[in-house]
């Protein structure tokens, strides 16, 4: 007899092995129709795959994220058959699942073009009406080495021979076309159904390494169905409009050039929302207790080898050798500089929490392929800070800086924040018990802070677990911005300690806390939530004067020094240019607000408001304009609080 434990908790009995098609036939036709695979004991099977153990089950359908993932997988696989029929000459490397699509490798003299993707579109579109059943096969690994090589596939051939000795060899058939892959797939190529499309072509070299060949890369999105696929390319559209770097040089923010790869030359303007949003944290910060710091560029690396980021980051950090032979790096992190303020001096238990904070500019090397706008660069800075704390003190920190967090995010327009669990690498500092307490202990401080978290596993920092902030932004797209990460190594490693209650040294706990994390990355993601429209508080420029005729030049600039006076940002628009040019060129600019003035507002000493998207005007007294656009224009957290808790919730 086999067990099988559903998710209710109900147990079916069955006289011998199963497969799990047959316990969704056994549980209900449409549930069978709608099986894509199934969990056995938290592992994804193919649905046709013979249980012959007690086991706990589930059945996997579109509806699960597992479900999606193995359609995208699936449509990898479809579009690899789809363009060995087309290209026979052409080899397949490997293709996987990838976040809202999959892509596939191939090598290919010929290189692929736009029209082509149309091709291979469609004659996925054929192989999925085919239906062709998707079957698994154990192979000897020799037999399936010399299997690849007969056929030219000399890259699936390497990938087996490089698999470890113990591996299982699997190949999937589907019609004509056999891969190697561990699998699980769909039953047949039919349930992939058509809710997909190829995106585009890209260069990437042959397991990501540079020595290596270049082959090309096709990448496509799939989804449970045709609604979800036209809602993501809708908001792909969206977000081609909101991209930054387009937004940047339409309201001259700032720049990238080749002499500076990875870097940002700031504008102005764009400069202007750095320190506003540099200005608007130091205050948060200030206000929540911590100690703002400043440490140096270049570190000898002999602090880095001590604290363990060399050996995790030697080839993503900048050194130099000096001519007196020493060794030096540019600091990719903050936190060993911090422990090193740390250890000045005697700490006392009566010291701690002790909330270390510092706009910290790192440098690592990131590989020119992956660079994008100001969003993926080489040089940034960090909203950085560092508590010292007793192990009694985790949980109380915890929920500050998440109150902390949370208030900050609403303040930028961000409510909806996801958390994610992550707990130790497999390339990790520290004993496993020294880890049990630390994921230990920030389970239970992330329970106490009511924060319901998704477990990623095997994401953590060298160091320690961490907790992932993941904010949604305004057309649906998820950005990892904040962490939290529980220490317990560092300060071991680095010999950071203090005197306890007892009379005795001990080791502080060192919590490693982000905000916002990259200040140019959240400022890319600020520009494209808000498509450039940002409001008052935030915009570079808060409001332009712009005189309808000449002779109200003068009252321009006096209405322009009232609202400066009122703490706005302002420039005057004195171009001998038509009004509705004006109000065209600086809402192209995204100008919140246009200050209209002319003989009449000049005489009665009032303005015309014309807000960014909207037609209409309101005429106020320019002493009311002042007073109202003053309050607007505010940042969050600058007036007075009106409750015991300083304003924070």
């Amino acid at each position: 007899m086999v067990a099988i434990t559903l998710p209710d908790g109900s147990v079916r009995s069955y006289p011998g092995p199963v497969t799990g098609l047959d316990i969704a036939r056994d549980i209900g036709a449409g549930l069978a129709k709608a099986a894509l695979a199934v969990r056995v004991d938290g592992r994804m099977w193919d649905l046709t795959r013979t249980l012959d153990e007690d086991a706990r089950v589930s059945i996997v359908t579109a509806k699960d994220a597992d479900g999606v993932e193995l359609l995208r997988h699936d449509a990898a696989h479809v579009m690899a058959e789809a363009v060995k029929e087309l290209y026979p000459d052409t080899q397949v490397t490997i293709g996987p699942a990838i976040e809202n699509g999959f892509y596939y490798d191939f090598a290919r003299p010929t290189p692929f073009s736009t029209d082509d993707l149309a091709v291979i579109e469609e004659r996925m579109r054929d192989i999925v009406a085919r239906d062709e059943a998707i079957v698994r096969e154990v192979w000897d690994r020799n037999e399936a080495i010399a299997f690849f090589e007969k056929m030219g596939e000399a890259y699936k051939a390497e990938i087996i021979r490089d698999l470890p000795e113990s591996e299982t060899i699997t190949l999937y058939r589907q019609g004509g076309f056999v891969d190697l892959c561990r699998g699980p797939h769909l039953p047949s190529t039919g349930k992939l159904g058509t809710a997909f499309k190829l995106m585009k072509v890209a260069g990437a070299y042959w397991r990501g390494k540079s020595d290596n060949e270049m082959l090309q890369r096709i990448y496509g999105t799939a989804w449970a169905s045709r609604k979800d696929l036209d809602a993501h390319l809708t908001m792909l559209e969206e977000a081609e409009k909101r991209d930054h770097r387009r937004i940047g040089r339409e309201m001259d923010l700032f720049h990238q050039q080749e002499e500076a790869v990875g870097s940002v030359f700031w504008h102005p303007k764009g400069w202007t929302l750095y320190r506003t949003v540099t200005a608007y944290m130091r205050r948060r910060l200030e206000a929540d207790g911590y100690q703002e710091v400043k440490t140096p560029q270049l570190v000898d690396f002999s602090l880095w080898e001590a604290s363990g980021h060399a050996d995790k980051f030697a080839e993503n950090m900048f050194t130099i050798k000096t001519q007196d032979d020493r060794h030096l790096a540019v600091k990719p992190m903050n936190c060993p500089c911090h422990v090193q303020i740390f250890r000045q001096g005697i700490k006392s238990y009566r010291d701690l929490p002790l909330r270390m904070a510092e706009f910290g500019s790192c440098h690592r090397y990131e590989p020119s392929g992956a660079l994008h706008g100001i969003m993926r660069v080489r040089a940034f800075t960090q909203d950085d800070a560092h508590i010292f704390c007793t192990e009694d003190q985790i949980t109380s920190e915890t929920i500050a800086f998440c109150q902390l967090l949370k208030s900050v995010y609403k303040d930028f327009g961000f409510t909806e924040v996801r958390v994610k669990f992550s707990d130790r690498p497999a390339k990790r500092a520290g004993s496993d018990a020294t880890w049990d307490k630390a994921e230990r202990a920030l389970l239970e401080a992330a329970k106490a802070a009511g924060l319901d978290t998704e477990l990623n596993p095997g994401e953590g920092a060298f160091y320690g677990p961490k907790l992932e902030f993941v904010l949604k932004d305004a057309i649906g797209r998820d950005w990892q911005c904040g962490t939290l990460q529980v220490d317990f190594v560092l300060p071991e490693r680095l010999d950071a300690n203090y005197v306890a209650e007892d009379g005795q040294k001990k080791r502080p706990v060192m919590l490693h806390r982000a905000v916002l994390g990259s200040f140019e990355r959240f400022l890319g993601i600020l520009i494209e939530n808000y498509a450039g429209r940002f409001p008052l508080w935030l915009a570079p420029v808060q409001a332009v004067v712009a005189p309808i005729v000449s002779d109200a030049d003068d009252y321009a600039n006096e209405v322009a020094a009232a609202l400066k006076a009122a703490g706005l940002r302002v420039e005057v628009d004195l171009r001998n240019e038509k009004i509705n040019a004006k109000v065209r060129d600086h809402s192209l600019a995204k100008v919140p607000v246009i200050v209209v003035v002319g003989r009449r507002e000049a005489e009665n000493r009032t303005v015309a408001l014309r807000r960014l998207g909207s037609e209409k005007q309101e005429v106020l007294a320019l002493t009311e304009a002042q007073a109202k656009l003053g309050a607007e224009a505010e940042p969050p957290g600058t007036a007075a609080p009106d409750c015991c808790c300083g304003g924070h919730h």
